[in-house]
């Protein structure tokens, strides 16, 4: 019968470094390979009961790899303030002052800019760019529409004010990136209620359709009939997102059900699935023509 791997309890449910475990006789290099520990980075590791996010990551990185001065940054800034997920497997954004060297190190993407005191907030004790210069960031690192995604949950959470991140674009016109910031501000809006919708809404806009409004309440002699994720009210013609949620059966149900009512209130619905968005958005963007072509008419 195989013995189970050894789990000091001072190292239980703790982050910690490799070598010190060693060097303090609390496990051998074999034991530090065992199941009962999870490798995080390079010699760090992580109680293997522990539940690792990608905030636990963050954490890891800030206390047991990074010098002084390089900051949490990027996607995994928007993560830590709460708005927005990154998988847990996934590599930890990093700012590094223009004119240092550090990296490459696995589990980390190093990015070198410069950036002021200014730009980096303290939260739980970790050093991470401000919300103001984590957007910046984004917009530069970022395709638009995941860029707007980041920045919609960002400003749906009341943690960024558009009109305030679209003026700050402009004060900063002449610096690197500021023309993607300022069209990222421009395409945000605090209305969309998951990343999916902000890349769905972004990429009819950035087609050359209009820009439609977000979480659109549909009222028959003033009660509710259904919301929309994406509208263009005067025309009655929306657009919805279905996501993995729809596998639900009640709330499949409770679709079609809002969709019988839209439909009896003259609206053309039109539906995008991740499949459609992914592999066939032209024809659907032919759809969405046809449709406002039509009740334009």
């Amino acid at each position: 019968m195989p013995v189970p791997p050894r789990r000091p309890a001072v190292l239980q449910g703790s982050v910690f470094r490799g070598s010190h475990a060693v060097a303090q006789g609390l496990l051998t290099r074999t034991e530090l390979r065992s199941t009962a520990w999870r490798p995080l980075f390079r010699d760090v590791y992580a109680d293997a009961q522990l539940v690792i996010t990608h905030r636990t990551r963050c954490v890891a990185a800030a206390r047991r790899v990074l010098p002084p001065g390089v900051v949490i940054a990027g996607r995994s800034a928007a993560a830590f303030y709460g708005a927005g997920s990154v998988a847990d497997h996934e590599p930890v954004d990093v700012l590094v002052p223009a004119g240092r060297r550090f990296g490459p190190v696995s589990g980390l993407v190093v990015h070198t800019g410069a950036f002021a005191q200014t730009d980096v907030a303290m939260r739980a004790g970790i050093p991470l760019t401000t919300l103001a210069r984590t957007c910046w960031d984004v917009a530069r690192w970022l395709t638009t529409e995941d860029a707007v995604a980041i920045v919609d949950r960002l400003a749906g959470q009341r943690l960024v004010a558009l009109p305030h991140l679209r003026a700050e674009a402009l004060t900063r016109v002449g610096s690197r990136g500021w023309k993607r910031m300022a069209r990222v501000a421009e395409l945000a809006d605090a209305g969309a209620e998951s990343a999916q919708e902000s890349r769905l809404r972004v990429r009819i806009v950035l087609a050359g359709l209009p820009t439609p409004v977000t979480q659109f309440v549909v009222e028959r002699d003033g009660r509710f009939v259904a919301r929309l994720d994406l509208a263009r009210p005067h025309l009655k013609v929306a657009v919805e997102y279905d996501g993995l949620w729809h596998h639900d059966p009640e709330q499949f149900h409770r679709d079609r059900r809002r969709l019988n009512r839209l439909l009896g209130e003259d609206w053309i619905v039109l539906h995008v699935t991740a499949k459609r968005l992914r592999e066939d958005f032209d024809a659907f963007l032919a759809e969405l023509r046809q449709a406002l072509r039509t009740r334009s008419r």
